[in-house]
């Protein structure tokens, strides 16, 4: 008998626990069920959107020719940044205070930000370069005291190749930080052309030879018209200022083309370009 209390007892304790978690368990749910279905369903469908968000982003960024290591980075950065306020959205629906993870996270930023002070500059910079556009791929630029062809721009650096097609490698931040002169941003450029004849030498046949020279190069437009004046009496010389306009990638063409035209046709008419001379007296 004292085994069949025993076990009776022992089944009603284990009962009344069960019973007890139960309604626990119950009034939990009843409780948080609704706010859990809540966060979930915040997630769930901020992830879609998150996802859309940052395809249409993609698309707009590669339309826009970004370099594709920038435009991996943008769009991870984006989705992370979007995910964060998705996941404190949910947090909040389940009533969980996030004011406290938001003030350390905040803390750890600000002390990340500060040890990659200079990284993050390079970045901020590039950030610039794609929303404004002082250049792209392909562009010619002088910049940061260098001057070649724009070839790769990535998170912390732009890389350009000179004439000579080296890779100089530039920190964003100085390119930003400095005057940008990018020579394909527009379809025409104005060639400048500076030579000196002797003072003995036909100034008029001069300045008619120039001109035939210029006007005999297809590749110098019509409009705006070529210009060809004495500019200076200098010292050993009467100097010419000849300015042309060409389409940009002919500009270099031209410009070597017409400096030795004018060589060889000086020689052919006896034109003379003087060189600075010294008379030494010897008393």
């Amino acid at each position: 008998m004292d085994a069949i209390a025993q076990t009776q007892e022992v089944a009603q304790v284990a009962a009344t626990t069960v019973n007890k978690y139960s309604d626990l368990a119950l009034a939990y749910t009843s409780e948080y069920g609704l706010k859990l279905l809540g966060a979930l369903l915040i997630f769930i469908i901020g992830k879609w959107v998150i996802k859309r968000v940052t395809k249409v982003i993609s698309t707009f960024m590669h339309k826009a020719n970004v370099d594709e290591t920038l435009l991996e980075f943008a769009s991870s950065l984006i989705y992370f940044l979007l995910l964060l306020m998705v996941i404190m959205a949910s947090l909040n629906a389940l009533g969980v205070n996030t004011t406290s993870f938001i003030a350390v996270l905040g803390a750890a930023s600000l002390a990340v930000g500060l040890a990659l002070k200079d990284a993050l500059s390079n970045i901020g910079a590039a950030v610039l370069i794609i929303v404004f556009r002082p250049f792209g791929i392909g562009d010619t630029i002088d910049a940061a005291g260098a001057t070649g062809k724009v070839i790769k721009i990535s998170l912390f650096s732009t890389t350009i190749t000179p004439a000579d097609n080296r890779a100089i490698i530039i920190p964003n931040s100085a390119i930003i930080s400095g005057n940008i002169t990018n020579y394909s941003s527009q379809t025409q450029r104005r060639v400048d052309h500076t030579f000196g004849i002797g003072y003995g030498d036909d100034l008029k046949l001069a300045k008619e030879t120039l001109m035939e020279i210029v006007m005999a190069d297809a590749r110098v437009l019509l409009e705006p018209a070529p210009f060809v004046a004495v500019s200076e009496l200098a010292e050993n010389s009467v100097n010419f200022t000849v300015r042309s306009w060409v389409k940009t990638d002919d500009y270099w063409d031209v410009y070597f083309d017409i400096t030795e035209k004018v060589k060889l046709t000086f020689d052919e008419r006896g034109i003379s370009i003087p060189y600075p001379q010294i008379d030494v007296h010897q008393k």
